[in-house]
C-alpha cells in the first residue's frame, strides 16, 4: 500500500506554503488509496518554536487533512538515529571531521558563511575530503560526515521527471551528526522514513536537491527507496520563499469561508481544480479527481 507523510518543522504556525505541501502529499496518497502520515521534523531544538506543533495538527484538522496513525515526533527516536550511525561507521562509511562551516567554504572557493556550530556545510560548497583520511593532529572532531561513493544518482520525480547528480562530485561527504550534537536532517529522514514504511516522499521543490543525497544514505543503509514528488515552492510578492512569518494561518482566522477560500487557492496552485463544499468534500473530491499530470514544476506567487 502507498503510505505518503507531511513533515513539517515546527517553527511557527502553518502558512500558505507549507499547506499546499499538505495538500499535495495528502492528494498524492489519497488518489491511490494509500495512507498519510504526519511527522514534527523537531530534530533543531533551538529553533522550535514552544506549542507550534500542536497549532500545525489544529490547523490540519482545521482542513480535514486527517492523518492516520499516531503523530511521529523526530526529538524522541535519537536511539534509531544513533544505530543507524554506527551501522555507518561499522562499514566505514562515516567520519569524524574537525572542518568548519567556514573552512570548508574557503576550501571550495566559495563566500565564508559565519562559522556556525552544527559544522553543517552552506549550500553550494562542496566538502573537500580534508578529514577522509584522519584528523589533522591537534584538532578535535566536530561533526560526523557520511562517506560519499562515487557515481551518479538517478531518480524519476513524479514532477519534474528525471534527475541525475554525482553527490560526491556536488556536495562531496556531507554531515549526518552536527557538531553540537543533533543528527543531521538527511540521516533523520531517510532513517524515520523507512521505519514508519514510508513509499511516497511528495515535498517542496526546495527539497528536491537533498533526494540524491537522501537515496545515497538509503543505498548505504539497505533501506527502501520511495519515490519522490517535488512541488512547486510558494513565493511571496518579492519574489522569495513564503517563510513562518509570511502568509501565516492563525487558527483565530480559520472560520469555514476561509478554510474554504484559501484550500481553494492551495488546490489551485496545484493545478486542480476548484470544487465546491466543506473542506471535507473539497478534499474528497479532489483526491478522487487528482491529476498528477496537471501539478506545476515552477514556483507560484502567493
Amino acid at each position: 500500500m502507498i503510505a505518503g507523510r507531511f513533515a513539517p518543522s515546527p517553527t511557527g504556525p502553518l502558512h500558505f506554503g507549507s499547506l499546499v505541501a499538505a495538500v499535495g502529499s495528502y492528494l498524492f496518497a489519497r488518489h491511490a488509496g494509500g495512507r498519510w502520515l504526519v511527522r514534527m521534523e523537531d530534530l533543531d531544538a533551538a529553533r522550535v518554536v514552544p506549542g507550534s506543533a500542536d497549532e500545525i495538527l489544529r490547523a490540519l484538522e482545521r482542513y480535514a487533512l486527517h492523518w492516520d496513525g499516531e503523530v511521529v515526533y523526530q526529538s524522541r527516536r535519537g536511539s534509531l538515529y544513533e544505530e543507524a550511525l554506527l551501522a555507518l561507521r561499522a562499514r566505514g562509511l562515516a567520519y569524524d571531521c574537525v572542518c568548519s562551516r567556514a573552512e570548508v567554504a574557503r576550501a571550495s572557493s566559495a563566500p565564508a558563511p559565519s562559522d556556525a556550530a552544527d559544522a553543517s556545510d552552506a549550500e553550494g560548497t562542496v566538502y573537500p575530503g580534508t578529514c577522509r583520511a584522519g584528523l589533522p593532529a591537534g584538532r578535535r572532531p566536530r561533526a560526523v560526515r557520511f562517506r560519499v561513493p562515487p557515481g551518479l544518482v538517478s531518480f524519476q520525480d513524479l514532477v519534474h521527471g528525471e534527475v541525475r547528480e554525482d553527490v560526491a562530485v556536488k556536495v562531496g561527504d556531507f554531515v549526518v551528526r552536527r557538531a553540537d550534537g543533533p543528527f543531521a536532517y538527511q540521516l533523520a529522514v531517510v532513517i524515520d522514513d523507512a521505519a514508519q514504511g514510508v513509499t511516497e516522499v511528495v515535498r517542496g521543490a526546495d527539497l528536491l536537491s537533498s533526494t540524491a543525497r537522501q537515496i545515497a544514505l538509503q543505498r548505504a543503509l539497505g533501506v527502501p527507496t520511495p519515490s519522490y514528488a517535488h512541488l512547486p515552492l510558494v513565493l511571496g510578492p518579492d519574489g522569495t520563499k513564503l517563510g513562518k512569518r509570511d502568509g501565516a494561518l492563525p487558527l483565530p482566522a480559520l472560520d469555514e469561508e476561509t478554510v474554504r477560500q484559501t484550500l481553494a487557492r492551495a488546490l489551485s496552485a496545484l493545478g486542480q481544480e476548484r470544487v465546491a463544499g466543506t473542506a471535507d468534500e473539497m478534499l474528497q473530491a479532489a483526491a478522487a479527481a487528482f491529476d498528477a499530470s496537471r501539478v506545476p514544476r515552477g514556483p507560484l506567487r502567493a
